[in-house]
C-alpha cells in the first residue's frame, strides 16, 4: 500500500499517469481518493495524477484529538513537494476546495492553476441579504448532522448529510454499499473538521493576490448556497474562469465524469496556449 509520511502523519496516495503536467486532486469531507476514480483513469493518459486520502480519512492515519484545517493545507503543500510536482494544476471539491483555496493563499508558488468546485465557505454569505434563507437552512442541516455524529449515529449522520446538504433528497439510497461504508467510517473526521473555527473561513483580501489561472465551477442542480459562495469568490480572484455544469450537482466528477474530464482538459489546455 503506497503510504508517505508527511507532517508526522502517514498519508495513503496513488500516483499514476504519464510525464505530463502534474494534476493533484483534493477530495472533500466524508470521502477519499476513490471519489475521483471515474475521471483519473482518463486524465492519467495526459497528466501525472496524484490523489490521496486526507489525514483522518480511509487509508490515511487518523490521529487522536481535534485537528485543524491548516494541517490539511500543510499536507497538500507537503504532498506536492514530496513528489516534486510543483507547479501543479491543483483540483479540489467541496471541503477539498476550501483547502486548495487556503493553500493558494499560503503557497501560491506550488500552483500552475487552480480548479475548484463548490467550497462550503458559508460565512461568506453573512452580508448577502438574499442568501439568509439558504444560509439558515444549511446551518440548521449541519447542526443536525453534527448532533447525530456526537450521539454515535454515524450511518444516520451520513445519510442526512448526503440527502440534505451535499447531494439532494434520495441520494443516500442510491449509493453503492462501499460508498456508504466510506462515508460512515469518515464521519468522525468530518465532525472533527467542523470543530475548527477556521474550517469554513477564508481571507478574501489575501486570496485576491493569487494571480494564477482559476476555474470556479458549480452544478446547475446544486443547492442554492453553493452558487452564492462561488459568486462571492468570483469578485476576488483576478484570473478567474467560471463554468456551470448542466445537469450536475455537488459531485460532477461522479455524476457527469465525461463532462468533468473535458472541463479540466479544456481549462488546462488554455494555460498552454
Amino acid at each position: 500500500m503506497p503510504v508517505v509520511k508527511v507532517n508526522g502523519v502517514h498519508i495513503f496516495y496513488e500516483l499514476t499517469g504519464t510525464n505530463g503536467d502534474p494534476l493533484v486532486f483534493v477530495h472533500g469531507s466524508w470521502s477519499d481518493h476513490a471519489t475521483w476514480d471515474l475521471v483519473t483513469g482518463e486524465l492519467a493518459k495526459t497528466f501525472l495524477v496524484l490523489t490521496y486520502d486526507r489525514r483522518g480519512h480511509s487509508l490515511s492515519e487518523r490521529l487522536p484529538g481535534s485537528g485543524l484545517v491548516a494541517e490539511d493545507v500543510d499536507d497538500l503543500v507537503a504532498m506536492v513537494e514530496q513528489f516534486a510536482l510543483s507547479p501543479a494544476h491543483i483540483v479540489g471539491n467541496s471541503f477539498g476546495s476550501s483547502i486548495v483555496l487556503k493553500a493558494a493563499i499560503k503557497r501560491p508558488d506550488i500552483f500552475r492553476s487552480m480548479i475548484i468546485h463548490e467550497p462550503p465557505l458559508f460565512p461568506l454569505l453573512h452580508d448577502n441579504t438574499n442568501a439568509q434563507a439558504a444560509l439558515h437552512a444549511v446551518n440548521g442541516a449541519i447542526k443536525k448532522v453534527l448532533d447525530l455524529v456526537a450521539a454515535g449515529e454515524m450511518e444516520n449522520a451520513a445519510k442526512q448529510f448526503m440527502n440534505n446538504i451535499a447531494m439532494g433528497p434520495g441520494a443516500w439510497e442510491q449509493l453503492p454499499g462501499k460508498k456508504k461504508e466510506t462515508y460512515i467510517y469518515n464521519a468522525p473526521t468530518w465532525y472533527d473538521e467542523l470543530q475548527d473555527p477556521e474550517c469554513l473561513q477564508i481571507d478574501l483580501r489575501r486570496l485576491s493576490f493569487f494571480n494564477k489561472p482559476t476555474l470556479l465551477s458549480v452544478g446547475s442542480e446544486s443547492p442554492s448556497f453553493f452558487p452564492l459562495v462561488i459568486d462571492k469568490l468570483k469578485d476576488y480572484l483576478p484570473m478567474v474562469t467560471f463554468k456551470k455544469i448542466e445537469g450536475a450537482g455537488h459531485v460532477p466528477y461522479a455524476s457527469h465524469p465525461d463532462t468533468y474530464i473535458d472541463m479540466v482538459k479544456d481549462f488546462v489546455d488554455q494555460q498552454e496556449d
